[in-house]
């Protein structure tokens, strides 16, 4: 790209072809999470963590409503965490032995990851599905082996980590503006 307008014109094309189903299917299972009082873990690698940092601050907080169950939402970016698993155990086990703590079936485990092949993504996904946790990805360029290992793929088909990064967050802000909306009973 030669341009901030290259830049800008190149998300607003990426996005208007996203497939919207699996983002809607995510804001459901968000929906029953919260009522049936679920835990939602979020983790990923560089600016996908931070992603995953800020989509826990905007569920936690920022989706907080009188009448409404508040999401439980954990991120695992706990640097001496991260690090004693990764010193003790290896860095593929850095979200997988705490999803294995603090995860019941039926709790959402959400990978952000532009590539989709990291190992500790990757064994993560395998752990939460082997402990009966609902499995959510957000991934771009082709979607690397986790979009076969989770129930829901959101996909970004670009090979940019930029504007892959950017969609993500711009997809969880969406989501968290979905979740404000009154409540329709099932």
């Amino acid at each position: 790209m030669n341009s901030l307008k290259d830049y800008i014109e190149a998300q607003v094309r990426l996005l208007q072809q996203l497939d919207l189903a699996p983002v809607n299917e995510l804001v459901a299972r968000l929906e029953r999470a919260r009522a049936e009082g679920r835990r939602i873990f979020l983790f990923g690698n560089g600016g996908s963590m931070a992603t995953a940092s800020h989509f826990a601050c905007d569920l936690g907080k920022g989706t907080v409503q009188p009448e409404r169950p508040r999401f439980k939402v954990m991120v695992f970016d706990s640097l001496p965490t991260l690090t004693a698993y990764a010193n003790d155990h290896g860095y593929e086990t850095v979200f997988a032995e705490p999803l294995i703590t603090h995860s019941q079936p039926g709790d959402l485990a959400i990978a952000f990851t532009a590539s989709g092949n990291s190992p500790n993504i990757v064994r993560a996904i395998e752990v939460a599905n082997q402990h009966g946790l609902v499995t959510v990805a957000f991934t771009g360029f082709d979607g690397g082996k986790v979009k076969d290992r989770v129930e829901l793929n959101i996909h970004v088909p670009i090979n940019s980590y930029a504007l892959v990064e950017d969609a993500h967050l711009i997809l969880t802000h969406a989501i968290c503006e979905m979740l404000k909306l009154p409540h329709e009973p099932h």
